[in-house]
């Protein structure tokens, strides 16, 4: 045998096995790449989180755009080492050996995007899970009301100034479940704030009403709305909740950088979808207690209408276990 057909047998082992190589670096690529820690890789687009629960998504986020590449990486591997071992000029073949059923690569290409999907599939599950998860006491409820075109802001809090009400839920809260109010402050009046399209915020002008939030202390955000579907989506919490009439959502977080922040509307609510902004505005507890007094000195006491009025029935239709 010549030393060139020794050369092509030796090498030819190695071709087989390079398809298997290249699979079990994307499996293990993609197996870990949604657990790094976000830190480690640029934020791809993504602004920089101000909760303690957004590095999660964004820990998620770069995971799926490792895995991502991977794969890319894999394909236009095989790409590239078809064209250069299975090129005419080299095999001097004009048509090559046609193989059908190789049930071995049909069983790879089966079995390895199903792997990629149930990776996935698992870390934003636990992602979300974990998102979702509700306290049974968080320090802050704010009720973020919908409508067109705006927002108004619910503070479920005792505040000096504002009224007792003798343990009595507030008509204007009927549209929220007993899951959530059983969890409000006892006697709350609260206080609120609303806003319209021509609302500016008086520090730097930007549009639409101002949300206040504490550094350092969990809020819990219940979401409801006066007339269609709207979406709740403060950008650098890096995750937005629909806002829909006849079935409150609610998720938490605990901001954790001081500063002022961009919100919108996420979802297609009508021809002045593009107005609905809003500001969030993360100060100390402190200045935050003071924020809710300022309120109450202007005569904001008490609570906007939270939603569509609903039977008891339906309000209480979903039952979630805290």
């Amino acid at each position: 045998m010549s030393p060139n057909g020794s050369d092509r047998l030796s090498r030819r082992p190695m071709r087989r096995k390079l398809p298997q190589v290249l699979t079990a670096g994307l499996v293990l690529a993609t197996a870990s790449g949604c657990s790094y820690n976000w830190e480690d890789f640029p934020r791809l687009g993504m602004p920089t989180p101000v909760t303690e629960e957004a590095p999660i998504i964004l820990s998620l986020w770069q995971g799926s755009w490792a895995a991502a590449l991977a794969t890319g990486v894999l394909v236009w591997g095989l790409i590239i080492w078809s064209v250069i071992f299975h090129r005419r000029s080299r095999t001097k073949v004009e048509v090559p050996q046609q193989t059908r059923y190789n049930m071995p690569i049909e069983a790879l290409y089966t079995v390895v995007p199903l792997i990629i999907v149930s990776v996935f599939f698992y870390f934003t599950a636990r992602d979300e899970s974990k998102l979702l998860e509700l306290t049974p006491k968080p320090a802050h409820t704010i009720n973020v009301v919908g409508y067109q075109w705006s927002w108004g802001f619910n503070y479920i809090e005792n505040v000096e100034g504002s009224p007792s009400t003798d343990g009595e839920i507030p008509k204007e809260l009927d549209a929220i479940p007993d899951k959530y109010l059983k969890d409000f402050p006892a006697d709350a009046g609260g206080v609120y704030d609303v806003g319209i399209p021509g609302t500016r915020n008086p520090q730097n002008g930007n549009p639409g009403p101002t949300l206040w939030l504490p550094k350092g202390e969990k809020v819990r955000f219940v979401l409801t709305s006066r007339d269609v579907i709207h979406s709740f989506w403060v950008v650098p919490f890096l995750m937005k909740q629909d806002v829909i009439p006849g079935h409150t959502n609610s998720f938490e977080v605990t901001p954790n950088k001081e500063g002022t922040y961009m919100g919108k509307c996420a979802e297609l609510c009508g021809v002045d979808h593009s107005r609905m902004l809003f500001n969030v505005k993360i100060v100390s507890p402190e200045r935050y207690q003071q924020h809710l007094k300022e309120l109450a000195e202007k005569g904001q006491t008490g609570y906007v209408p939270a939603g569509i009025e609903q039977t008891d029935p339906a309000r209480n239709a979903e039952t979630n276990k805290l």
